[in-house]
């Protein structure tokens, strides 16, 4: 009688169907922490760039001239010789290094066509009254973001640091006008 009565209540049940519950992007991992994932999110590049790089030329130049002749005509014999050289010795050398660190965060503005996030920021500072301004834009790999949502500057391809400074030490450390128009003469 059982059996019966459960063969009859599955004959007037209608079609089952089940939706289900996880969806991939829904649910972050409990155990990782919050990374850029999309376009408007937010990530912290640390940028640590080192440049040097140094020239020395080094020119010598010799030229040594000799004219001699004679006069002779009868009675008159005179010879004569005539000398002149000059030498030239010039040495240049340039040597620069720079390094530059910070820390910002830059916005994810697009998705590049193999998935690679596309990345812009600014920051600007106010220190001792030089006005700072850091620019960077570049592509990251969403691989290449570590758990603390942060990339370093060397892991950005195509990557564009500008860094730009205004105020007293920056306009000590430019030429006078003088060196400048000695220099542009080839004087100075």
């Amino acid at each position: 009688m059982a059996a019966l009565a459960g063969l009859a209540l599955c004959a007037i049940a209608g079609p089952v169907a089940a939706e289900d519950l996880y969806r991939g992007g829904s649910f972050p991992s409990i155990a990782s922490d919050i990374k850029a994932g999309g376009i408007g999110d937010a990530v912290t590049i640390v940028i640590f760039e080192n440049a040097s790089a140094s020239n020395r030329v080094t020119n010598r130049t010799s030229k040594q001239t000799q004219l001699q002749g004679g006069l002779s005509a009868g009675s008159i014999d005179e010879r004569g010789s005539l000398g002149f050289g000059g030498t030239f010795s010039g040495t240049g050398e340039v040597s620069r290094s720079e390094q530059l660190v910070a820390r910002m965060t830059a916005q994810v503005t697009g998705l590049a066509p193999n998935g690679d996030f596309l990345i812009e920021g600014q920051h600007n500072m106010l220190v001792n009254g030089e006005h700072r301004n850091i620019r960077i834009r570049g592509r990251i790999r969403p691989v290449d973001i570590t758990a603390d949502n942060s990339v370093a500057s060397s892991r950005i391809a195509d990557a564009q640091i500008d860094f730009d400074g205004k105020g007293f030490v920056s306009r000590s450390a430019k030429p006078g006008l003088i060196n400048r128009i000695f220099s542009f003469l080839g004087i100075g």
